[in-house]
């Protein structure tokens, strides 16, 4: 049975996944509009993750006796005046949840919930592989610049971009 405390947190962080999710199909969608095929593909992509992450999140809540709350979804703000400015928000964004993630894992052993912590570590070990991603895409934009050509290459590369080791950006 989870602790009211545990339960309000993972609720909290039911609505960062889902807040994710929304950013990620924004920027998808963006990118789509701007004929960019492989960063479009890329952040559906990962849109349909984070919701993914926020199902298991509501599936555990509910498994363990508490009840998930499904929330409102935020409408995501973007700063698309640049590619490199979009992916430093995703970063800072990946960052965040990191944050969030972290916070859930030190209530969960401040309530002494050893099985909500032990489910929790998957989460942390994903965590890590997103913002190594992000981090890892916005190094090949500083790397592209300005040049138009680096960043039509890009967007192939991106088409290719291995969902089973992210890590493998060309």
């Amino acid at each position: 049975m989870l602790s009211k405390t545990i339960q309000e947190a993972i609720n909290g962080q039911i609505k960062v996944e889902a807040d994710s999710s929304q950013i990620y199909l924004a920027m998808a969608s963006w990118a789509e509009v701007q004929g960019f095929e492989g960063i479009s593909a890329f952040m559906y992509k990962q849109s349909d993750e984070e919701r993914m992450h926020m199902l298991k999140l509501v599936k555990y809540a509910n498994q363990r006796g508490g009840e998930a709350k499904i929330p409102n979804v935020i409408e995501p703000v973007l700063d698309c005046s640049s590619f490199k400015a979009l992916f430093t928000q995703l970063y800072e964004h990946e960052v965040m949840v990191s944050a969030s993630i972290n916070e859930l894992v030190h209530i969960s052993l401040g309530e002494k919930d050893y099985a909500t912590h032990n489910f929790l570590q998957w989460y942390v070990s994903e965590q890590i592989e997103e913002e190594a991603t992000a981090r890892t895409i916005l190094d090949k934009i500083n790397l592209i610049g300005d040049d138009k050509g680096g960043l039509y290459l890009f967007d192939n590369d991106m088409k290719n971009f291995s969902g089973a080791n992210k890590n493998e950006v060309q």
